[in-house]
């Protein structure tokens, strides 16, 4: 159990009790923050952030069969690399993949291997390694690559994260107004098609985990 606090006395939630727990979120449920550090006993609520091999419900794409169960996508290695400076390379990026693998992230978005040789090599290396790791639960983690709507970067995406024992593909395209008719210069219908056809595609190459996101969509 992570906890912030030195000493901290909380009830936890009986439904969530486990005799294995692992990583807990305390919420503080009777005291304001400020009143945190204060002498009075304050009651908790334990949250699973993550989970053991009892309560973790087996892995079944775009499904999650235990409705109290937050499934993790960490996109670190691939939108967190946009952030200036910090920009890694595919052992850093390795590295970084064993540890979220170790906190028990579900799934891991490795990188966008369609934008560059290097990236496609630090997803495929993840894939091989980290998503061919089991944990002492008996569970490997998604290993996903990025892709545009188009079939070059869904077949890159593919021929890198193919090698881990759960692949995914994550297709996006532009579906906000003013990127349909500015960017993509093309019809909500046409879009709506450009997605489903690319969605087909991916899984057409033998990928049964295939997300798609629909870009700038507020």
């Amino acid at each position: 159990m992570a906890s912030l606090f030195t000493n901290p006395k909380f009830t936890p939630n009986s439904q969530f009790s486990t005799s294995n727990p692992t990583r807990f979120l305390l919420h503080n449920a009777t005291h304001h923050a400020s009143s945190i550090h204060s002498t009075k006993s304050a009651q908790f609520t334990a949250i699973f952030c993550s989970a053991t091999q009892a309560s973790r419900p087996e892995y079944i794409p775009n499904r999650i069969s235990d409705p109290r169960y937050v499934r993790v996508f960490d996109t670190t290695l691939r939108d967190g690399e946009q952030s200036p400076g910090a920009s890694m390379t595919s052992k850093e990026k390795l590295d970084i993949a064993r540890q979220l693998a170790k906190l028990g992230v579900d799934i891991i978005e490795g990188g966008f291997p369609a934008a560059s040789k290097d990236d496609f090599e630090a997803v495929k290396m993840i894939a091989q390694e980290v998503g061919n790791a089991v944990d002492e639960n008996g569970y490997v983690p998604v290993i996903c690559g990025l892709a545009r709507c188009n079939k070059n970067d869904i077949l890159a995406a593919w021929e890198a994260v193919k090698y881990a024992k759960r692949p995914r593909i994550n297709t996006f395209v532009a579906t906000s107004e003013i990127h349909m008719k500015h960017k993509l210069k093309k019809t909500k219908e046409e879009v709506i098609d450009t997605a489903r056809s690319m969605v087909r595609y991916a899984r057409s190459l033998g990928c049964a985990d295939v997300e798609f996101s629909p870009e700038d969509a507020g």
